[in-house]
Order: C-alpha cells, then structure tokens, then sequence
C-alpha cells in the first residue's frame, strides 16, 4: 500500500492534519460505533473521541475543573464494558484516569476497590484529590505517588468537593446520620429530592487545611446544602446552595471563610421562579447560572457581579435550554450540553451541544452536535477546552459512555 505523506502540527490540544489532507468522513452521529475522528453531517462541526479503550469512560461534572496544562483527569472502569457482564464484573468501577490531550495517551491513577468521590484537581502542584469511605488522599499527576492526607473523626463524617484558589484549602459539608440513612433506602434522585428538602436535616459546611490536617466548621443550617465551590480566584470565597425544588428556594449563596459573612447571591423576585446549576466564572468576578422567570417558560443565562452584585442575564430559546451551562476562560461565550424532553424546558428539539454568543440581552446560537442518539440520563456535563478551541462532553450515542471533544471552528469533510 503506497505510504501517505502527513504533515502535522501540534496544536495547544490535539495533533491535527494540514490542510485537511486526511478528510475526516461527515457522518450522522451516534446510533453505531463511531470513527475516531468524523465531521458531524448536521453541524459540521469536527469531533474526535478523545477515550479510545473498551471501557466506560467519563468526563468530570460540569463546573469541577479537570485540566492540568495540556491533560485531564477522568473516569474511567477497570474492565472492559461489552465483557463485565459475561464475567461478572462491574462496568462502571470507577478510577482515575490522566490523558494527554495532545497524543491521546492515558495512565491510570487509582487503585481503590471501593467509591471514591471528589473530583478535585488543583493544578498548580498538578495533584488530584479524593476521598475513600472516611479517608482523604491526593495524587502527584507526574509521580504517581499517592498520599493519605486526612481520617474524618468519628464524630465528623464529612464530604469534600472542592479546593480553594491557593491550594491550602479543601470544603465541604457533612450531613447527619438521618439524611445518610435516608439516601441508602431512596437511592433515587426523583424519589428522595424533596424528602430530602422537606426533611430541613441539619448540615455543616466546614474547610480542612491542607498543610496543618486542621478541619474547621465554617456554617450550619437546617438547609440542604450543597453544590459546594470555591473561587478560583480568590481563595477566602466559598460559593454553596441550598438544595431542593428549585422553586422552592434561594439557591445561591456565599460564605467567606475567614469572616464567616454568608451572603445571597440571587433573590427570586417571581412565583415559580428558579436559579440552579451555579458556577463561579474563570475570572472569579461573576457567578453564573441557570435563570428561568418563571420555571419552564421564559429561560436565561444570568449573571451576579460579585463586586456591585449587579445582575445580568441573556435569554435562550427554550430548545436551546441545557441541563448545565458553561463559560468560556474569557467569559465570553457559553456553552451548553442541552437537553430531553423530559428536562424541565420540555424542548421539543433540545438535544444538542450548543455555544452562546451573547448579543444585547440575547443569545445566537451554534450547534456543534447533534445529540438525538445520546440517552440523558447521562449528563454530557460540557467543559471549554484548555485552548479555548474546543468543547469537551462525554456521552453514550455509542451505547457505551465515551469522552469527546467537538471543534468550535467549522470543517468541510470529502
């Protein structure tokens, strides 16, 4: 066979072909086993898989940042997914996975046997954090050396989900033996939410120092509190929500964690109004979310200025609605990983992976992919590349759960 000539150049990402020498197939997507690489026939947009094994492999939840310069951390199972059955096994026994963006290659962190939760990663020590039952470790991403940091006390059950700006702190709450006890006999999230809520169990949010192994309570309510983040730019800003029926709450709120001052951060002005699915923009100067007035009928993109706490939002079509937003480094576009019809927008054509322009107090719109094959109980959760060129999403339009990437820029396939 007469050898091809490929020139290639390393992008901030992927290795690409020049000048498109090596035409990638424009194909529908999904409903079969996919090419690597293949130009989406209804957005022409580029998408590549990015995870290439047999195995089930996931991509972080949307506003957990899993990048370390030019890698990121995944999921991934430890067999292969078409063979757990047959053999007995788990498909979805998680661990920690490095891949290289740029040659696809992956190294498997982790070795747990059992649940491990966090999805931390704090890249300036290029270290991953998580926790096993009661115990906290972190990894060195280049050494592969992993270490026990933290044993919660007996009396001090917590959950950590997040690292602050200047890595000396991990937050996270702690919930009562009641609430646990609740969540083992009602696994599931449609059945438990508002027992859950109604129930007003007490929760703590608390840090533990990184350096000094010291674990401080900061806050506790009668409130579901959850979805616990820190900024990425200032390291004393923890960002929290109280859970429950959207429309039923105040959602987001702040707490500094050397004053102790707790703040709201979005007041519901309408009946049935919500705000949910927070996230706290690269800069560290916006909190963004999902913004309805009311609750499936009028949707938005809204934005709280953390230093005049002035309020924007722009408004989406409601097919171009998505389960969970993003923002690009600049904060100048957003992406979304959209939704069924079985999602609060109750779109008719929502399935898609979008980005956002904002224009005025509007939105234009760009699909990149075309989800119809992809089942949502599976969140794609998107996230903007390290490069800003591309959105990262994970999906199961293959019948297996695979990560991908879809180029921002348009290509022609032949």
């Amino acid at each position: 066979m007469k050898k091809k000539l490929l020139f290639v150049i390393l992008t901030n990402l992927f290795i690409f072909d020049v000048n498109n020498l090596v035409a990638q197939p424009i194909l529908e997507t999904g409903g079969r086993e996919m090419p690597n690489e293949w130009i989406d026939k209804d957005t022409h947009h580029k998408i590549v898989k990015l995870t290439r094994d047999e195995r089930n492999d996931l991509s972080f939840y949307f506003h957990n940042n899993p990048f370390i310069g030019n890698e990121m951390v995944y999921y991934s199972s430890t067999v292969k997914a078409s063979t757990a059955k047959r053999e007995n096994k788990n498909p979805n026994d998680k661990q920690y996975f490095l891949l290289n963006l740029q040659t696809l290659k992956s190294e498997r962190l982790t070795n747990h046997a059992v649940l491990m939760k966090g999805e931390i990663v704090f890249a300036p020590r290029k270290e991953v954090y998580y926790q096993v039952e009661d115990s906290i470790f972190f990894i060195d991403t280049e050494t592969k050396k992993e270490r026990l940091l933290y044993v919660f006390p007996a009396d001090f059950k917590g959950d950590i989900t997040t690292i602050n700006a200047d890595g000396t702190l991990l937050g996270g709450t702690k919930s009562c033996e009641e609430e646990k006890e609740l969540f083992k006999k009602i696994p599931n999230k449609h059945d438990y939410f508002n027992r859950v809520y109604e129930a007003k169990f007490p929760r703590t949010l608390f840090t533990i120092n990184v350096k000094s192994r010291k674990l401080t309570p900061l806050f506790s309510d009668s409130a579901w509190l959850n979805h616990v983040q820190f900024s990425p730019v200032d390291p004393c800003l923890l960002m929290f929500c109280h859970e429950g029926p959207w429309h039923k709450v105040d959602r987001i709120w702040t707490i500094n964690v050397n004053t102790k001052q707790v703040n709201l951060i979005h007041k519901r002005t309408l009946p049935m109004e919500i705000a949910g699915h927070e996230w706290i923009g690269q800069s560290g100067k916006t909190i963004w979310f999902d913004l309805q007035q009311p609750r499936g009928s009028t949707f938005f993109i809204g934005g709280v200025d953390l230093e005049n706490n002035s309020e924007r939002k722009y408004q989406l079509a409601r097919d171009d609605w998505s389960v969970h937003f993003t923002s690009s480094k600049d904060e100048k576009q957003f992406a979304g990983d959209g939704g069924d019809t079985g999602s609060v927008a109750k779109a008719k054509d929502g399935k898609w992976i979008n980005l956002f322009t904002p224009k005025g107090d509007s939105i234009t719109t760009e699909k990149l992919v075309n989800m119809k094959q992809h089942q949502y109980h599976l969140e794609p959760n998107v996230h903007f590349s390290p490069d800003g060129n591309w959105i990262i999403f994970r999906a199961n339009f293959e019948g297996k759960e695979n990560v991908y990437a879809v180029e921002l820029r348009k290509r022609e396939g032949r």
